[in-house]
Formats: C-alpha cells, structure tokens, sequence
C-alpha cells in the first residue's frame, strides 16, 4: 500500500510553504484509478519535476513523484562552504546555464525557469578571460589555446561532411589525428582538455567520446545557425541555490500527497495489467504507468531489480552508453592570491591533473569570498574519490604552489568535494556518448517497455545528452506521451529495435566455432 512523506519533507521550508492549498474541487480526481496512483514517477530531478508538470497541465493529476532524497532537484545539488561568518553556497552538481538566448530567438528552458524564480545567474566568460599556468608557474600560452578552439571547430565542421556523407563515427581523438591536431606538447594536451573534456562537459578524454555525436550535441545547444540558443553559459550564483529552479517551479502545481521523499526504490515490476514499485522499507506502489528517471549509472550498476528482467535490446542500449564523473574541490582561503581573471588552465606532464581553475573571488562572482575550485574529470575524478579527503588536498595544493613558486601559501581553511560515482542514487555525474554508442541505441534508450515501463532523463535526449536541458524536454516529451496513454486506451509506447545492426555487413560470416 502507498505510504507517502508528506508536505514537510519537500526539502526546505519555502517549497513545502509554496506549495498549493489541497483542491476542494477535486478535480485532480479526473483520472483516479484503483492503484496507488495513475502514474508513478521515479526521480525527482528536472526529467521527473517536468514530466508531472506536464501531466498536470494536460489534465492529469493522479501521479506519485517518487524521490529517494530529503528534497527535490536530482544532482542539482549544493553545499555551504566556508568558516563562520564567511560561508557561501556553491555547487555540487550542475552550475551553469549552457547555452543561453541570442536576441529574441529561443531561450534555453532553465534559462527561462531562471527568470522566472528569480534565481540569480551571471555570465561567465569562459574564452576569454583565463590566465595560464604550467608547473614552473605562469606560461603564457593562450595562443595555443585558442589554436586549440579553432582545431576543436574544424573537427565539428568535419564531423557535419562526415554526416553528409554517411561516413561512419569514430572517436574525437581520431578525429583529432585525421586533422593532424593530435597534441605534441603538455600545452597542447592542456588546452585540449580544456575544450574537450571541460568546456563542452564531456568530461571524458577524446577516445572516449563519439566524434559526431560530441559535434550535433554541442551544435544543438551553442550554435544558433543549428537551432542552438547561444554559444554564452551563465554561472548560477544564487545562494538559495540551482535546484531552487525546479523546486520552485515544483511548488507552483504540486500538491503534498503527489510527492513520497526519503523513498528509495529497489523494485520495478511491470506487466500488461500495470506496475508495482517497492521500496527499501518494502512499502508497495501500484499503479498503470511509471516514469523511470534513474541516472543512467543507477540503470547501468543494477541498483534497481526489474521484474520480469529488462529486454536485452532496453540492457544493451544503457549498457552501451557511458556515465561520466565531473569532481568540482573547492577552497577557501582567508586571503585571495590567485589570478585576477576568471578561469585558469594548469600544463602538467600528466594530463588531466587539476588542469581547470575557476576563481569565486572575483568581481562577478563571491568577491572578498576567499573562494576558488579545480576541476577534474573521467578516470582523474574516480582515482581522487577512492583517496581521503587530506590526501586530495595535498595533491591540490602542491599543484596550486607551482602555480605561485614565489609565494609562501597558506593551507586552505576549508575544503570540500563531492564523490559522484560513489553515490549510490547517482553513480557518476552525467551521460556521454562513446563512439561505439549508435543512435539506435539511443532510440531503445527512451523507448518504452510494454507501454507501462517508461525512461526519461538528460541520458536519452539525442541531441541534449549530459545537460540539464536535455533533462528537462526528455521530461516534457515523456510526460506528453504518457499523458496520451492515460487518455487513450490504444497506446502503443514508444517503438525499439529488437536489434543495433551494422550499416555494412562484417567480413567474416562467422568468428566463433
């Protein structure tokens, strides 16, 4: 039977506040079914909050936002840092708005979501305001770095002749090797990393990532010509935090009984007659419909058991694509020493050793905040969660001491980051496209299970994997067409392909005996 965490534990006072007064009208009883709910929706992060959105907006009210944490947003989440008298709120998680507006044109959906609660952004110029730095200390190498934006825009371009071709993917470091731009030096890598894995997010090396796909995904959201929004990202510095954007607009249709926090699911059993959903404390939910939002690294470690087990086609599509870890470690310091500029870029012999620095203490940002962070990426941020918290710091401040060989630098006074992978609700920090990943798989990574079992989440947009808008119109779309189901008994689902097939035939008819 359905046991729900009620209208206090929707994360912080203001949201439950927020919240609607019960309808004594009772027409969100349009759709009631004898189960537990009409639909079940697993997550509550931007996917899981807009797909009820929109349920609600087409009439349907009779849905259950099931969340395992104490608060709505997902992995839009924030930490206060700092010593009393001098803390701040940063984030954890996603932090910027990437892709913005241009003019009048189309305005990236959590840009809008931002106005609209008034949660505080700032541009955040990314290209041009960077100092460089290698382990002897400043390196003025900028110009390598803005060969390496250029080089990063031909591999885009070629990727589109590629398409036009239909010429098959490869890996971006194939890629870069096809363009002769393959880096020769520790500055060259430097600023590589810093296109490919930092600025575009991917937040894996180049072999790891699909050379079309890494180029439609950028284009889709920064190129205007390509229906993009804007090439400018806005960092989100409202100290109420990014998730106040969908908790926030959360508060603005849902009522207490539609959300269960602090339920964590273990159990999805589907069949033609509905779901039954179970969680850690075994309390049951049924219901005709429901919305898996689960990161792909929750689906891909089997945290959750499905019964009957998955189709081998639904497996091998979440298998098939990859969860990336993104590690901001942040620091505050009792004094600035650092770089006046907003960004900067460290060269070691070791790609990918704290290479991206961003300054908080800037006039923009948290100015007097003592605040700067590094970045780390793919397998560097899995080797520093398995290490302890001191360790991590070390190896930060012996980079940061190279950055400034001439200054005698103080220890931080606080310190802290977030071990994505680690986290069992999340298992790393978003969707990557690996070259061996087809589109194919990506159309049986949305698709629907016998037309009860749904997925949605930032993992099966095709053109918006890995960002929070691409969260948010999966969650849009699927509540659409779950809400045609509700409404029409002749609801197909979505369609899949039993298999992934090659374009071209293999040339052995048989490689085993």
């Amino acid at each position: 039977m359905r046991q729900v965490h009620l209208a206090a534990l929707l994360g912080f006072a203001a949201f439950a506040a927020a919240l609607p007064s019960p309808s004594t009208d009772h027409n969100n009883l349009n759709h009631r079914s004898t189960k537990d709910a009409k639909v079940l929706i697993l997550g509550g992060g931007v996917a899981g909050v807009i797909a009820a959105r929109t349920l609600h907006q087409k009439g349907i009210d009779d849905f259950l936002i099931v969340e395992a944490r104490s608060e709505l947003g997902g992995r839009m989440q924030n930490y206060t840092i700092g010593v009393p008298g001098k803390q701040y709120t940063v984030e954890v998680g996603p932090n910027w708005i990437q892709g913005t507006q241009t003019g009048n044109g189309p305005a990236n959906p959590i840009l809008t979501l931002a106005r609209k609660h008034h949660v505080k952004n700032q541009y955040n110029d990314l290209d041009g305001s960077i100092t460089t730095y290698d382990y002897n200390g400043l390196k003025d190498y900028r110009d390598v770095l803005d060969a390496s934006v250029d080089q990063f825009s031909q591999i885009v371009a070629d990727a589109g002749e590629r398409v036009k071709m239909q010429q098959v993917d490869l890996g971006l470091q194939s890629a870069y090797g096809i363009t002769s731009a393959t880096p020769k030096n520790m500055y060259e890598a430097a600023c590589q990393y810093y296109q490919v894995d930092w600025v575009r997010k991917y937040a894996q090396a180049p072999d790891q990532n699909s050379w079309i796909a890494s180029a439609w995904n950028n284009n889709f959201t920064f190129d205007v010509d390509m229906g993009g929004f804007s090439d400018t990202n806005n960092l989100c510095i409202d100290q109420r935090g990014f998730k106040t954007i969908i908790q926030a607009e959360a508060a603005d249709f849902l009522q207490p009984e539609q959300v269960s926090l602090n339920s964590v699911v273990t159990t999805v059993a589907y069949s033609e007659d509905g779901v039954t959903v179970t969680l850690q404390d075994n309390t049951t939910l049924t219901a005709d419909y429901v919305l898996c939002t689960f990161s792909l690294g929750v689906l891909q470690y089997g945290d959750i058991a499905f019964k009957p087990t998955l189709p081998s086609w639904k497996v091998e599509a979440i298998q098939s694509m990859v969860m990336a870890t993104y590690t901001k470690i942040f620091l505050q310091f009792e004094e600035k020493f650092w770089f006046d500029t907003e960004m900067a870029i460290y060269a070691d012999k070791e790609r990918g050793r704290y290479p991206i620095w961003q300054s908080l203490d800037h006039v923009k940002f948290f100015p007097g905040s003592g605040l700067v962070f590094v970045t780390v990426t793919g397998d560097f941020s899995l080797r520093i969660e398995a290490m302890k918290d001191s360790d991590v710091q070390d190896e930060v401040m012996e980079v940061l001491r190279a950055m400034y060989p001439n200054i005698t630098l103080p220890d931080p006074v606080a310190f802290h980051f977030k071990r994505w992978n680690a986290d069992p609700l999340f298992r790393g920090s978003y969707s990557n496209w690996p070259p061996s990943f087809l589109p194919g798989h990506s159309e049986n990574l949305r698709a629907a299970v016998d037309t009860r079992l749904w997925f949605a989440g930032e993992a099966t947009s095709l053109k918006y994997y890995g960002f929070l808008h691409g969260a948010y119109f999966e969650g849009l779309y699927a509540g659409e067409d779950i809400a045609k189901c509700v409404n029409d008994s002749t609801c197909t689902g979505r369609p899949h392909l039993n298999s992934v097939v090659d374009a071209s035939p293999y040339p052995f008819v048989s490689i085993t005996p």
